[in-house]
């Protein structure tokens, strides 16, 4: 009966230090909440592409429905206009952007698979919203720079995100830092890599974690000491990272 005792206090004292992040390893909660608050909510043309996209092989890089949803959400929060995506796969938070986005707003997308694209476009195209969207295939650094060059560029976005090539992700910040508006917001996506952000040196790690998983610590520890922005990082889907630039 003591040694249960001792474990309860132990648990207890665990769960006041790291507070609710510990109850989203529940799958029950987790479940819960997208059954709660996500899916009763979901617009039908997101829901469409979500269930199209999970036939998808590579389904597992689409954002999550309660990432989707928080994204849909921010960006009304914030009056977004002019947007950027680097990493749109099928399309679905793409789609989140540009149903919160005004019918005049814009998204430029860039991805290196049209194919992918493709697949889900012609849902964006049945909820009206395909207008907003300018797609460009192939890598994002070539039209990052040709955007830099140019200083009307400078300050113009109000909301950028990025779930693209995480070896990238550093790159990218040194450019999207010049494109996004002083106030703006810079998400970056999979910042806790599959929790290995934390695993041991030697935890068996799959080997596309593993490798990207020294270039997530990098941007973590980078945008921790940026004095251009203030950062935010949510346990929310694989870990997402807000940068408010404040100069």
């Amino acid at each position: 009966m003591a040694t249960n005792t001792q474990e309860q206090q132990s648990q207890a004292g665990r769960h006041q230090e790291v507070g609710h992040k510990s109850l989203l390893q529940s799958d029950a909660l987790y479940q819960y909440i997208l059954e709660t608050s996500v899916y009763p909510r979901e617009p039908e043309p997101m829901k469409e592409l979500r269930e199209l996209t999970a036939k998808h092989p590579w389904n597992l890089m689409t954002t999550s429905a309660d990432e989707g949803q928080f994204l849909n959400m921010l960006l009304k929060l914030i009056n977004a206009k002019n947007t950027m995506e680097i990493g749109v796969y099928t399309g679905y938070s793409l789609l989140a952007t540009a149903l919160a986005l005004p019918d005049d707003g814009k998204i430029l997308a860039m991805d290196i698979n049209r194919e992918n694209y493709e697949l889900g476009l012609p849902v964006i195209q049945k909820a009206g919203v395909a207008h907003k969207i300018d797609f460009k295939e192939g890598p994002a650094m070539p039209v990052l720079d040709q955007l830099v060059e140019d200083e009307k560029n400078h300050g113009s976005y109000d909301f950028i995100f990025v779930d693209a090539d995480k070896d990238n992700y550093i790159n990218y910040h040194k450019r999207l830092i010049e494109l996004v508006k002083v106030g703006g917001l810079i998400g970056y996506d999979n910042t806790l890599w599959n929790g290995s952000v934390v695993a041991p040196p030697d935890a068996p790690l799959r080997k596309y974690v593993r490798y990207y998983r020294d270039f997530v610590l990098e941007l973590n520890k980078a945008l921790a000491v940026d004095p251009r922005i203030e950062i935010c990082m949510l346990p929310v889907g694989d870990g997402i990272t807000l940068c408010r630039r404040v100069k």
